[in-house]
């Protein structure tokens, strides 16, 4: 009976829920669509160093752009980058979350304190970091000569590989936060009885978590790292604060690359071209997220 009176509802016209949804599709047709749009064309034309239209182009932006000797080294940098951090972020607040989701004494100030690197302006953190990093007034120099590591200052960030590796970590200690507690929103969800169960038929402290809890926080952990995946590679604070790229381009990722062919070089149509083609990367994460997360669906159905 419920079923056919359900099946007799008549549905409302589309318009009746404008007042709604409207001023949402009106802030994303403007700050989302419209950007993107404008983004695109752009990297079909000429613009000259006044900031003004001349024509278009064609693919000469692109041809330009895949001819720069610097893309390849961007590229695999950028992959380097992303994949890097969002692995170390999962290792780290994996046992991270599980620990934070203990009941112990001052758990939420640890809480409180552990959200402070990722509520904290990525600004101020990446030029506290540099700060720490300098050759002549930073900590780790001061560290390192007390405890007789080093017999001199060392510029940290003058070596590209090393500073490579300041800047990941930097990028992971921003990131491990956010990640650390969405796995403890997934640990949440996660019912007590069936690990209890799970103790009562002899399941040791690993075998549960493998065998139990880790599978449930496939949801929460892959959100987490998708969200992660593009934070990190459209990342620009970090690097731009701490090394602007350098030593040269040593440092750069796709981000900073095409910031520098836009402000730099005054290469608009160029630079507008990588834009677009991380757009399209974005797209691709994206793509992935959702297929996933419909498989997941259809499964625990």
């Amino acid at each position: 009976m419920a079923i056919n009176t359900l099946n007799h509802v008549k549905k409302k016209p589309f318009y009746q829920s404008l007042p709604w949804i409207g001023p949402a599709i009106v802030v994303i047709a403007l700050f989302v669509l419209w950007p993107a749009i404008e983004m695109f064309t752009t990297s079909f034309r000429y613009v000259n160093q006044a900031g003004q239209i001349r024509g278009w182009t064609g693919i000469s932006n692109y041809q330009t752009l895949f001819t720069n000797s610097d893309l390849p080294g961007v590229l695999l940098r950028t992959g380097v980058w992303v994949i890097g951090v969002v692995l170390i972020s999962v290792l780290i607040s994996l046992p991270l979350a599980q620990m934070l989701h203990q009941k112990f004494v001052g758990r939420r100030i640890v809480r409180y304190c552990l959200i402070v690197p990722w509520a904290a302006s990525v600004v101020m953190t990446a030029i506290s970091w540099r700060w720490m990093l300098d050759s002549y007034y930073g900590i780790f120099n001061r560290i390192a000569q007390d405890l007789g590591f080093i017999n001199q200052p060392y510029a940290w960030l003058g070596s590209p590989n090393i500073a490579f590796g300041w800047l990941m970590l930097v990028a992971v200690f921003v990131s491990v936060p956010f990640t650390t507690y969405v796995i403890i929103a997934g640990l949440s969800t996660i019912p007590e009885e069936i690990l209890e169960a799970a103790k009562v038929d002899g399941a040791n402290d690993w075998k549960r978590y493998w065998e139990i809890i880790f599978p449930l926080l496939r949801p929460a952990l892959l959100i987490g790292i998708v969200i992660n995946l593009i934070n990190v590679f459209n990342s620009f604070p970090v690097i731009w604060a701490i090394t602007q790229g350098g030593p040269g381009s040593s440092t750069d990722t796709t981000t900073t690359m095409a910031y520098k062919i836009a402000f730099k070089t005054s290469d608009i149509g160029q630079s507008a071209s990588l834009a677009t083609l991380n757009f399209l990367i974005i797209l691709v994460f994206i793509g992935l997220f959702l297929r996933v997360n419909s498989r997941n669906a259809q499964k625990n159905k």
